[in-house]
């Protein structure tokens, strides 16, 4: 029995023994491949043979997608054209570029190098300085991005520095909830500390599970929100 039909049993013991309730979520891909220690391809390959066991059914469709001020912002362009696309007069300041270590962060994503580059940004509009977001982006350091925290951003986009060392995003997870504004936060986006905004956690990976960026986003929620479709 090769691998994918033997990671297909086990799920099928699981299911037929209660331990899945029907209904219920699977384990996403990057849990499943650090589960039973197997590339993305192999896990892929499992899960078609459960299906074909008529155990498990994929639902298309589903996706969650942020929103300014009703339009969908497609970041897989850029934060800044996603913004200026959607219609947002948006002026970006850099707040951080810098090596830090995060242990914390670097376990989490299950690298051994603690090292990131920080790229923390502010945005407001460029007419009245009213707030719009924070983002603070950690990119796992690598031999690709060694050169960015000395020569700055390529054309101060976050985006095209990736992709012009050859990091693409292939696919990730994200997270959102409601955060209540700290006194740095609130002085920098130049609003009443406490004030709630949606918090954004987003995870990116390269085709083969490489982390590329985990960004964490408060948006002002006079402009954004959360849009699901399923």
């Amino acid at each position: 029995m090769g691998k994918p039909e033997q990671i297909a049993t086990v799920l099928e013991k699981e299911i037929r023994s209660g331990a899945l309730a029907f209904g219920e979520r699977l384990q996403s891909e990057n849990e499943l491949v650090q589960r039973f220690s197997v590339s993305r391809n192999t896990i892929r390959k499992g899960l078609e043979e459960l299906s074909s066991r008529g155990l498990i059914t994929t639902k298309v469709g589903i996706g969650s997608f942020v929103t300014f001020d009703g339009k969908m912002v497609d970041d897989a362009i850029g934060w800044s054209k996603a913004l200026a696309d959607a219609g947002a007069n948006a002026e970006t300041r850099t707040l951080r570029l810098e090596v830090i270590e995060d242990a914390e962060l670097a376990a989490r994503l299950g690298i051994e190098d603690p090292a990131f580059i920080a790229v923390d940004r502010a945005r407001s509009n460029a007419g009245d300085g009213h707030a719009i977001s924070i983002e603070r982006s950690r990119l796992p350091l690598s031999a690709e991005l060694e050169e960015v925290p000395l020569k700055g951003l390529r054309e101060g986009s976050l985006h095209q520095t990736l992709r012009g060392a050859g990091l693409v995003p292939d696919h990730g997870e994200e997270w959102a909830d409601i955060e209540m504004l700290s006194a740095e936060d609130a002085a920098i986006l130049g609003c009443a500390p406490g004030t709630p905004f949606l918090r954004t956690r987003r995870l990116t990976r390269s085709a083969d599970g490489r982390p590329i960026e985990y960004v964490t986003s408060l948006l002002n929620p006079a402009h954004f929100a959360l849009h699901l479709e399923f």
